[in-house]
């Protein structure tokens, strides 16, 4: 009888499967999908398939909880958050400066403004929004949303850096105005009552008293990321915006028999809140081909040395750097420089696009240019960004 055993046996594979090389070698397996070689005739394609430009399937679903006054979910790729906006009352006369600063805003009645300056309007929005802390956003990293967070441990640095960055764009944007979160009181002319006059109440010399801010709406603004997968900013400032776009606040008014403030139960009475604007965050990483490219902190280059090898490497068309949009949990631990634009877009869409915000920090790769294409990039995704939270 034969034997089924071949005489000579295959020599076992020595290559890799992808999933192996990736984790061995990600520096190395990220740089070959974008810089293949000349003779496959590959696109330069990342390894999750994307172009560099290109960001990840995005969608968006507002109303989704309950028990708040506006609430949304977004996902970008893999990476999920969830917002949601709860407004509660704050009485002027829990405000310990609020006699003082009402003292102080009495005494510049007496200058009128010029017509057309709102820089007194605008510094009055500006101070009740921040010095009151209306706006209170604040993001948790939900456990299992990523390997690193195991449940009782405490708030990362992660989730504290954003939510810092949270309320910095929301007070930089102006985003919420300070007029919808007033509460307002128009005492009666008491001397009008007393004498039967009919008063027009906008007619000049009336009489009548000027109105009181009796109360504030403060937002507080609760995201948490249940999924990580990259870039979490996005995805969070995103949640941000549907929540608010779909905020309705109770009409509430004060009742001066009872000296509170009284909210109505219907639904119909509740108001939008009128935001300014919708600025869109767009968040990019730098890949250099380099793999050492993060000791140029310590051996930097003169001018001439560096410009010599730019054109050599131009001369050999060879591309050592790559701007990444929306960089993965695999890219962003491939990359040191990384950046972030906020832009937005006069008369819905139809105007020109306004920067809004920008920044980077890991290093100094990225030039004037290379942010020149980060903004037209930046508008082409708010176009994309308004039909997704138009749509939701």
């Amino acid at each position: 009888m034969a034997s089924s055993t071949p005489s000579h046996p295959v020599p076992p594979s020595l290559s890799l499967p992808p999933s192996q090389f990736a984790r061995l070698q990600p520096h190395a397996y990220l740089l070959a999908h974008l810089s293949p070689p000349a003779a496959s005739n590959q696109p330069s394609l990342r390894a999750n398939g994307r172009a560099a430009s290109q960001f990840r399937v995005t969608s968006a679903n507002a109303g989704s909880l309950t028990h708040t006054n506006g609430s949304a979910v977004v996902r970008i790729g893999d990476t999920a958050a969830v917002c949601g906006v709860r407004a509660e009352i704050l009485h002027t006369d829990d405000i310990a400066s609020w006699s003082v600063s009402q003292a102080s805003s009495e005494q510049n009645t007496d200058k009128k403004p010029e017509e057309g300056d709102t820089d007194s309007q605008d510094k009055e929005d500006r101070a009740h929004i921040q010095d009151l802390n209306l706006l209170v956003p604040n993001l948790s990293l939900s456990t299992g949303c990523a390997p690193g967070f195991t449940p009782g441990a405490a708030p990362s640095a992660l989730a504290q850096s954003l939510s810092h960055q949270l309320l910095s764009l929301l007070h930089s944007t102006r985003l919420v105005q300070a007029d919808d979160l007033r509460i307002w009181y128009q005492p009666p002319n008491l001397e009008a009552e007393a004498l039967g006059e009919q008063m027009d109440v906008d007619s000049e010399g009336s009489g009548n008293p000027a109105r009181e801010i009796k109360a504030f709406w403060v937002l507080y603004i609760d995201v948490m990321i249940i999924s990580l997968a990259g870039n979490p900013f996005d995805a969070a400032w995103a949640s941000v915006l549907a929540a608010l776009r779909d905020t309705k606040l109770p009409k509430a008014w004060w009742d001066a028999d009872n000296e509170t403030i009284l909210c109505s139960d219907d639904i119909a009475d509740a108001q939008k809140l009128s935001l300014r604007g919708l600025p869109i965050a767009s968040s990019f990483c730098s890949f250099e081909a380099d793999a050492a490219a993060g000791w140029r902190a310590v051996v930097i280059p003169d001018a001439e040395e560096q410009k010599a090898q730019e054109q050599k490497q131009k001369k050999q068309g060879m591309q050592q750097r790559w701007i990444l949009a929306d960089p993965d949990g695999y890219e962003e631990g491939l990359s040191q420089e990384r950046a972030c634009v906020v832009v937005d877009k006069e008369n819905d869409g139809k105007g020109n696009t306004v920067i809004v915000k920008m920044e980077k920090h890991g290093g100094w790769g990225l030039d004037a240019d290379d942010m020149r294409q980060l903004v037209d990039v930046s508008a082409r995704r708010w176009d994309e960004m308004k039909r997704i939270l138009d749509q939701c």
